[in-house]
């Protein structure tokens, strides 16, 4: 089982992540213990991924480079989830069914532009 992934993000980017993960997509942020808040980013837990504590955490990273290849793919519903994107003004970057026969996905960018993949269940 996969407890989480970590991205990056630069500093002082919270707020619009928080949007982004909680706002949009209806993920429920978590505490980070005390010396890990310190530190500054947030976590996020994923529902319906690999049992009750799948997350996301998303660290700052000083010099950070948004990730537009390496990307966590999540399990949702997907139509559900792609108008709910881009009713937010992200992009829904459609793949090509022939990729992976059988298996709706998506591509997105988050706030801070890291790749995102959501395929469909």
């Amino acid at each position: 089982m996969l407890h989480h992934v970590q991205i990056a993000a630069p500093g002082g980017s919270e707020d619009r992540l928080r949007a982004f993960y909680t706002g949009v997509l209806g993920w429920e942020e978590l505490p980070k213990p005390p010396l890990l808040a310190a530190r500054g980013g947030c976590w996020f837990r994923v529902p319906g991924c690999g049992g009750p504590d799948a997350e996301l955490h998303v660290g700052i990273e000083a010099d950070f480079r948004a990730a537009r290849k390496a990307h966590p793919a999540f399990v949702v519903p997907i139509d559900e989830v792609a108008a709910a994107v881009a009713a937010a003004g992200h992009p829904v970057r459609w793949a090509d069914p022939a990729e992976i026969p059988g298996r709706r996905r998506f591509h997105t960018d988050d706030p801070v532009g890291n790749r995102l993949e959501f395929l469909d269940r």
